[in-house]
């Protein structure tokens, strides 16, 4: 049919089927005129739909989740890190230095306590002697312990407020305590309650101490036990969730790895690419070893935060209450008017060590003698041994928390005992009683058991140091090595099409 005379154009031509892939592999075939003409879009999307496009896509989708997977594991490597320096090496041992001030000052007080109790007694010069130089080692180690609470609390205005108070607090504690000793060398009075004067400035000093300086240093153990518990929190939660995120990234990466692998196999007729099958392994490795690791450095966190740190805090505290025990147990023979006060003090602090129903002391004692006899079968009381008691996990802590429980125990008959002599007039006798070693060995035990967890928690902290020891340098160098042998794998089949 023609149209105003003109003759039809011509039918078009059939497309003739494309030539059969030569043997030895693919050609590339020149596209025809015009063929790419059109948008940079259309044109990058046609380049894109070719051989050398697909294996460039493949290739770049391969090094992407490759650098994704380093990425993911040396994020979570750097949280377990920052776990463990905060636990193991800074705040974590400031913290406990911090619980050490508590036990320092309390001792500085006892051992005034101690001091004026005994007097110019002949036979106990030795002792004074020795009591004064612990009161001067453990003023030495209270201002070691405040300035580093002063360094833990370099970020918190409040704490660093509280410091300051308790610098202050402590010059005047020492200034009135040593008006006290000087008072009672001058005075020469037998072992006993001293003179009135001493006693007068006796009070001021360890008023000073109880209500003042001791609530203050158990406080700022408490909040800066606050902030090593918030950084275990965030930083074991980041290794977890950082450990499932190597574990999808290092899946992706070889998915994308083994795509690669089996386009190249097919189009090219080639059973294996060497490289990319290394460049896999490599990845492999670097997933397999990154989740073990972590899962490492996970248990290395809560291990040193459960079995070592909670458990060394915890003692610490139970073994500076314990020294104001002694203290009080000194201060009821040293101070008669007082005496109701600090047997009440005595109990309540009792209790909080180791707690069993009891009004008064003598039910204490007595329930205190059956929660220790029912020990390692049940455990029937609670405070800071009863935590310890129902805890487990570090060798040889039950037969180390018996024998303290067997020591606190002897202890608090050898006060029972004291009370009584006193009592019964026999004070004399009652300051020998609490001079004696009832109060030091069962120091020394709980010293013992709280090296226990000591040595968990070291143990813990290095064991984590040890496993990222060269992690620094294996992810960026695994990384570099399997994008290197990517393009190394891809490099010869873009060459055929060049």
């Amino acid at each position: 049919m023609t149209i105003a005379g003109r003759p039809a154009a011509p039918a078009p031509a059939a497309a003739a089927p494309p030539d059969p892939a030569p043997p030895g592999g693919p050609v590339a075939v020149p596209p025809p005129p015009g063929a790419v003409a059109g948008t940079p879009a259309l044109r990058r999307l046609t380049r894109v739909r070719t051989v050398p496009g697909w294996i460039r896509l493949l290739s770049g989708l391969s090094v992407a989740t490759v650098l994704l997977a380093f990425g993911a594991v040396t994020l979570a490597v750097g949280h377990a890190r920052d776990g463990l320096r905060v636990i193991g090496h800074t705040a974590g041992p400031q913290v406990v230095a911090t619980a050490d001030l508590y036990f320092a000052l309390s001792d500085m007080d006892a051992q005034v306590a101690a001091v004026l109790l005994m007097g110019k007694e002949t036979g106990l010069q030795a002792g004074r002697q020795a009591m004064l130089d612990r009161y001067d080692e453990r003023r030495s180690q209270a201002d070691r312990a405040v300035l580093q609470a002063a360094d833990l609390a370099s970020e918190d205005a409040t704490e660093q407020n509280t410091v300051r108070s308790l610098l202050d607090g402590l010059g005047r504690y020492e200034r009135l305590a040593a008006r006290a000793l000087l008072l009672d060398e001058q005075s020469g009075h037998a072992a006993g309650p001293p003179p009135q004067a001493v006693l007068d400035v006796y009070r001021q000093a360890t008023d000073l101490m109880r209500l003042d300086l001791l609530p203050k240093a158990y406080n700022l153990t408490l909040d800066s036990g606050t902030i090593v518990r918030h950084a275990y929190l965030a930083e074991l939660s980041a290794v977890q969730t950082g450990r499932l995120w190597v574990g999808l990234t290092g899946l992706l990466a070889l998915l994308a790895l083994i795509g690669l692998q089996v386009y190249l196999s097919r189009g090219f007729r080639r059973t294996l690419n060497l490289p990319l099958l290394l460049a896999s392994v490599v990845v492999g490795a670097l997933t397999v070893a990154g989740v073990l690791v972590l899962q490492h450095e996970g248990n290395a966190l809560t291990s040193a935060k459960e079995d070592g740190f909670n458990s060394v805090l915890a003692l610490s505290r139970a073994r500076a209450i314990g020294n104001t025990l002694r203290g009080d147990e000194i201060r009821y023979l040293l101070d008669p008017e007082r005496a109701d006060t600090y047997e009440q003090v005595y109990l309540d602090k009792s209790q909080s060590v180791l707690y069993v129903p009891g009004g008064n002391l003598d039910k204490y004692y007595t329930a205190l003698d059956a929660a220790v006899s029912a020990y390692p079968g049940k455990v029937t009381f609670l405070g800071f041994y009863g935590t310890e008691a129902s805890a487990g996990g570090v060798s040889g802590q039950q037969p180390a928390v018996a024998r303290v429980l067997r020591l606190y125990q002897a202890f608090q008959r050898n006060d029972q005992q004291i009370r009584r002599l006193a009592t019964g007039g026999s004070r004399r006798e009652a300051v020998g009683k609490v001079m004696g070693p009832s109060f030091g060995s069962y120091d020394d035990a709980l010293v013992r058991l709280t090296t226990l967890h000591r040595t968990a928690f070291d143990d813990a902290v290095a064991g984590g140091d040890r496993a990222l020891g060269g992690w620094n340098v294996l992810p960026p160098a695994a990384a570099l090595a399997a994008i290197l042998l990517v393009l190394i794998g891809v490099r010869p089949r873009l060459a055929e099409y060049r």
